[in-house]
């Protein structure tokens, strides 16, 4: 087959020829000026840390936007109720506030939301007690039976809020204690490949975002912080607060002496995470050895039984046997 069948129409052998040379020769060339190209690494660091805080501005302005919508409709209406019997005021709005950002909630509106329903779910659990027992009688009881039960659902509809918020806040801190090894053991590496701290944490926000997003969200906050709140330990005494926890205390603590004295941010996470993996084997050795005690209730309810079935019943039936012999 002749090769020259394979061109297109009106192309010579000639000119595909010089057409891939001068092709080559171009691919050539932009490889050269590629490798001898100088990159600043520098840039794209700055430019990483902008696009990641144009990201966090764009989802906070995109939840300001659906709690104004929500607002439009529903927390008018909460603050009104709060406003009215001012719960908004003194200590209890501080310790309520310290408590939703333990649980994840940082806005405004899970605050109103949460006094809100603080004040209302036991005026209205009241009521219906008081409706299906007195007014409806749907169960025959006694009339201080009635009223033990109407103020036991008043007392528990008082204090499911703070249940809820325990309840998320426990299962939050719980995977941030779970993930928290990871991410220090990567902090330890960007720290000794050179990043600084607000960078690493963006790093290590942005890998173990997929596997602990609860962290990630941490240090992604905390980053942002770091480059906008005029005191550093301010950012970290944040971090500190919003998460309660002993193990980020540590981390939190490290840091602030490191800003402080100057001493090497890779070697103090490299002892921090020392002592964090000793901790993580210390309970894993503590739950190892509850295993025995925990196991007794077990083999005695479930395995005991089918023992004693397997070793005594042959001689059971056997003696059965005997006996309905002599008879």
């Amino acid at each position: 087959m002749n090769p020259a069948a394979l061109l297109p129409v009106g192309m010579s052998m000639e000119t595909m020829i010089v057409a891939a040379t001068a092709i080559s020769a171009f691919l050539v060339i932009v490889a050269i000026w590629r490798t001898m190209l100088v990159r600043d690494p520098m840039a794209a660091r700055l430019k990483s840390l902008e696009r990641r805080r144009q990201g966090l501005r764009e989802e906070m302005l995109a939840t300001k936007k659906r709690s104004g919508e929500f607002r439009a409709d529903h927390v008018n209406l909460m603050r009104g109720v709060i406003d009215r019997f001012s719960l908004m005021r003194g200590s209890v709005t501080d310790k309520a506030t310290v408590k939703l950002e333990n649980a994840g909630f940082r806005s405004r509106d899970a605050l109103i939301a949460y006094l809100f329903f603080k004040v209302v779910l036991p005026v209205i659990a009241g009521l219906g007690a008081v409706f299906i027992f007195y007014v409806v009688n749907l169960y025959d009881m006694t009339p201080m039976t009635q009223s033990l039960s109407s103020l036991a659902i008043v007392v528990l509809t008082a204090y499911a809020p703070d249940i809820f918020v325990r309840n998320v806040t426990d299962k939050r801190r719980q995977a941030m204690q779970k993930g928290l090894p990871d991410g220090l053991d990567l902090l330890v590496i960007c720290a000794e490949a050179g990043l600084s701290l607000d960078a690493a944490l963006v790093r290590v926000a942005r890998e173990i975002g997929p596997a602990h997003p609860e962290l990630a969200d941490e240090l992604g906050l905390t980053s942002v912080e770091l480059g906008f709140l005029p005191e550093r330990g301010k950012a970290l005494d944040n971090l500190m607060r919003r998460t309660a926890l002993p193990a980020i205390r540590g981390l939190v603590n490290t840091l602030l002496q490191t800003e402080k004295y100057g001493t090497p941010l890779a070697a103090s996470l490299r002892v921090l995470s020392a002592e964090f993996r000793n901790e993580r084997m210390m309970r894993a050795e503590a739950k190892a050895a509850r295993l025995p005690a925990i196991l007794t209730v077990p083999m005695i309810v479930f395995i005991m039984p089918a023992l004693f079935v397997v070793l005594i019943g042959p001689a059971i039936l056997k003696a059965l046997d005997g006996l309905s012999s002599i008879k």
